[in-house]
């Protein structure tokens, strides 16, 4: 059985009360997936949700002709395959283990009876799924509107908030960051090596420093270019 303190240190789950965070306990399934695993299949009945307690997990589509898209990339604390806990409905899309790693599973049955008792938590979710839905609508309009540059721009301000410093490596390899970006490994090559020529990071393998952060959060609004 999960550990209440293991549940706790989930920013999901802030705020419960001890008694609410056994009951939790009581539920969860901890599940370990090697890299390259399938965790659920589109389309496959939406039966709980995951988080993330170690390692990483990519969220994507496949088209018709086999082509994947990413769409997210979740880590340690990060909740997953939420919506079908409130909807009852099918899962959306693929969800895979980028390496190996440990999910704690939160069956729908017993996680719905868990929320008609303590209404508190389906708050937590909410405020998570709110999160989640302006996450997707950014995605939706950088994939849409934004040209490459601007997606990269953006994408490496995120990561430099997420990690709290201004240099960091990369979390994914190159190739799969292109697939995020929608874009080829080659183009994603050549920005990179475009804004470490025009002094906005510098890049060494997977490690990327910001320099000029102005500038790339004015590339990331696309109110400046790259030269070409």
């Amino acid at each position: 059985m999960v550990n209440t303190q293991q549940i706790q240190s989930l920013p999901l789950f802030t705020g419960m009360t001890p008694e609410q965070l056994r009951e939790l306990a009581s539920i969860v399934v901890e599940k370990p997936y090697s890299r390259g695993q399938v965790i659920f299949r589109e389309g496959e009945e939406g039966r709980g949700f995951y988080v993330v307690a170690t390692g990483r997990v990519k969220i994507y589509k496949l088209s018709p002709e086999g082509k994947e898209q990413i769409l997210h990339i979740f880590g340690p604390g990060e909740p997953f395959a939420e919506v079908p806990v409130f909807a009852g409905q099918v899962y959306p899309a693929n969800a895979e283990a980028l390496e190996d790693s440990r999910l704690l599973f939160f069956p729908r049955a017993g996680f719905t009876e868990l929320i008609r008792r303590h209404p508190s938590l389906a708050l937590n979710m909410l405020a998570v799924l709110s999160r989640r839905l302006r996450q997707l609508a950014a995605l939706v309009e950088d994939l849409s509107l934004k040209e490459v540059p601007a997606r990269l721009a953006a994408y490496l301000l995120y990561t430099a908030e997420q990690k709290g410093a201004a240099h960091f490596d990369l979390d994914i390899p190159k190739g799969q960051l292109a697939n995020l970006l929608g874009t080829t490994p080659e183009t994603l090559s050549r920005l990179l090596a475009k804004m470490a020529k025009e002094g906005l990071i510098a890049s060494r393998g997977p490690r990327i420093e910001l320099l000029k952060r102005t500038d790339l959060q004015a590339l990331a609004a696309g109110l400046r270019r790259l030269a070409t």
